[in-house]
């Protein structure tokens, strides 16, 4: 069975219609279960996204992208500069 992924606004989404479904009085496992994750994917989510709204979490995942190409970037420089100390130094 193939891994479905889902966007910050359809986690959010599913996050509400499960805690919606416990507040009606449905366990924690039911109310995954008609939504078909697992209840540790509830839980992971809870814990990432819980409390914010839509337009939050798609702005809180592309700042992570961001950041993650902004260390890589950074990453590069440093060896780059490593290397031509190292080759100023005379230490190739």
């Amino acid at each position: 069975m193939p891994i479905k992924r889902y966007k910050p606004e359809q986690i959010v989404t599913m996050l509400r219609q499960i805690e919606v479904g416990i507040a009606n009085g449905k366990t924690a496992p039911q109310a995954c279960k008609e939504a078909e994750i697992t209840i540790q994917t509830f839980y992971r989510w809870r814990k990432e996204y819980g409390g914010l709204k839509m337009d939050q979490a798609k702005r809180m995942k592309e700042l992570e992208k961001e950041n993650g190409k902004l260390k890589r970037l950074v990453a590069e420089l440093a060896l780059d500069k490593q290397i031509l100390k190292d080759i100023a130094e005379g230490n190739f």
